[in-house]
């Protein structure tokens, strides 16, 4: 039961994401709304960790089998990316680079402010 509550809250944000889409006339993904929405209400503590940790950790640990729909979905697509191969084997590696560069940055940054408000 508790899983269920768990997966209904984390439900229920994401369908606020959908509205604020709806609502919002912006270029922004529903799903970017709700991880937004997310992030505030655990920051605030309106919603507490725990009402969602063990929902969240399901979540992360099945990450990996929801990547294979959209794996097939690019496979189907072959005829269409076939002309675009070349620009996509240089765009590809050089985005991940660099969003793994910037995200190892700010890591880096959100754990020294880290240590230094708990000195």
């Amino acid at each position: 039961m508790k899983y269920l509550k768990q997966f209904a809250i984390i439900i229920f944000i994401s369908f606020l994401g959908e509205i604020c889409h709806a609502l919002i006339p912006l270029p922004v993904p529903a799903s970017i709304y709700g991880l937004i929405l997310m992030l505030a209400a655990l920051c605030t503590h309106l919603l507490p960790l725990r009402s969602v940790r063990e929902a969240g950790k399901f979540l992360l640990d099945i990450m990996p089998v929801m990547f294979i729909p959209a794996a097939v979905g690019l496979l189907e697509s072959w005829g269409v990316l076939k002309p675009m191969l070349i620009p996509l084997l240089v765009i590809v590696p050089v985005t991940t680079i660099l969003v793994m560069a910037v995200s190892g940055r700010v890591t880096q940054r959100v754990i020294r402010s880290e240590k230094r408000k708990d000195s």
